[in-house]
C-alpha cells in the first residue's frame, strides 16, 4: 500500500482524500439506529488514518449526523474538507413533499430563502464558520437552477461556503448547473451494481473539470463481502425488503466476490477495500464515499485509499461484474 490518494474537487484547488467518510448511517434513520460514541470514534479514526473528506447532510437524522460530525472534528477542523448539503427541509412545506422522518414531512426546497436558512443551521450544528463544499441534496423542480446557483454564489462571496456541488442529478440538471457556471462537483450513486452514471455523467464531468463523488459504493454493504445469504435486517433498516438484497442478488454478488477474494488475499486487503479501490479506478470517478459506524470500519475504508490494483486485477473484477451483475442493475 502507498499513501492516501488525494484528488482535487473540480478546479477549486481544494484537495481531499479520494476515500471520503459518508455519514448517512451515522444519522441513524433508515439504518436501525446509531451509537453516537462509536460514530464519533469512527470520524476521529478516519482522520487519524488519512481521510480528510467528510460528507454529511441535515437530512441524515434531521440534523443528528451534522451534530455528531461537529463534535467529532472539534479541534481538528483544519484537517477536514467538510461537505454538507441543502435542499431537504422540514422547517417549511414549500416545495414538493419527499418523505417523512421523525413524524415531520420533508420537502425539496432549493429556493434562495431556504438555502439561506439551511446554511446557518448547518454552520451551527457543525460548529464551524465555513463549509468547504455545499451540495444541493435532491433537485427541486419548483425552483429555477438559476435562483439556486445565485444563492450559492452569494454564500461563496460571503465566505460561508468555499465551493458548491449538486447531487442526484439528471443530465438536464447537470447542463443547467453548467450553464450557470461555478459547479465544482456532482455526487451520485455509483457502485458495481449501480453504474448508470457511466453513460450520463462520468465522461461529461471529466471533460468539464467537474469532480464526481460516488456514494453507496459498497451498495449499503452488499459489496462488502460480509453480508451472507442468511443475514436478517431489522424492520427499520432500509435493506429489509430491498430487492437488491434478495437471495438471488446476493448470489450474483458472491460470484463476483469469488474473483475479488483472491485479489484481496494477494494484496493483504479485505474484499471491501478491493471493491473501493476498483471503484476509484473507474474513469471519471473522483471520490468514493464510504460509511463507517465504528473506528475499525473507518480505518479499513481509509486503507482502501492507499491500495493500488494492477491493471489486470481491475480488468478481472470488471469482467466479473459485467458477467454477473449487469442484469441486476436495470
Amino acid at each position: 500500500m502507498t499513501g492516501m490518494l488525494k484528488r482535487e474537487i473540480g478546479e477549486t484547488g481544494i484537495m481531499a482524500s479520494a476515500v471520503g467518510l459518508g455519514t448517512w448511517a451515522i444519522g441513524g434513520w433508515m439504518w436501525g439506529g446509531t451509537d453516537d460514541a462509536a460514530a464519533e470514534d469512527a470520524i476521529r479514526a478516519g482522520l487519524d488514518a488519512g481521510i480528510t473528506l467528510i460528507d454529511t447532510a441535515p437530512a441524515y437524522g434531521l440534523g443528528h449526523a451534522e451534530a455528531v460530525v461537529g463534535r467529532a472534528m472539534k479541534g481538528r477542523r483544519d484537517q477536514v474538507v467538510l461537505a454538507t448539503k441543502c435542499g431537504l427541509v422540514w422547517h417549511t412545506q414549500r416545495g414538493p413533499y419527499f418523505f417523512s422522518q421523525g413524524g415531520l414531512p420533508v420537502h425539496r426546497d432549493l429556493s434562495a430563502a431556504a438555502i439561506r436558512h439551511e446554511v446557518e443551521q448547518s454552520l451551527t450544528r457543525l460548529n464551524t464558520d465555513r463549509i468547504d463544499l455545499y451540495i444541493t441534496h435532491w433537485q427541486d423542480p419548483t425552483t429555477p437552477v438559476a435562483e439556486t446557483v445565485a444563492a450559492l454564489k452569494d454564500l461563496q462571496r460571503e465566505g460561508k461556503i468555499l465551493a458548491f456541488a449538486a447531487s442526484n442529478t439528471t443530465p438536464d440538471h447537470l447542463a443547467a448547473y453548467r450553464a450557470e457556471g461555478g459547479i465544482a462537483a456532482v455526487q451520485e450513486e455509483y457502485s458495481m451494481v449501480e453504474r448508470r452514471i457511466e453513460q450520463t455523467h462520468l465522461l461529461a464531468c471529466r471533460d468539464a473539470g467537474i469532480a464526481v463523488m460516488g456514494y453507496s459504493v459498497l451498495a449499503l454493504g452488499l459489496l462488502s463481502g460480509r453480508i451472507g445469504a442468511d443475514r436478517v435486517f431489522a424492520g427499520d433498516d432500509q435493506r429489509q425488503g430491498n430487492p437488491r438484497f434478495s437471495p438471488e442478488n446476493r448470489g450474483r454478488v458472491d460470484r463476483v466476490m469469488q474473483v475479488v477474494r483472491p485479489i484481496a488475499a494477494d494484496q493483504g486487503a479485505s474484499p471491501a477495500q478491493v471493491v473501493i479501490a476498483w471503484t476509484l479506478a473507474q474513469p471519471g470517478l473522483t471520490f468514493a464515499l464510504c460509511g463507517a459506524r465504528n473506528a475499525q470500519q473507518a480505518r479499513e475504508n481509509a486503507e482502501a485509499g492507499q491500495l493500488h490494483l494492477a491493471p489486470a486485477e481491475i480488468d478481472a473484477i470488471t469482467v466479473a461484474a459485467r458477467t454477473h451483475l449487469e442484469p441486476a442493475t436495470t
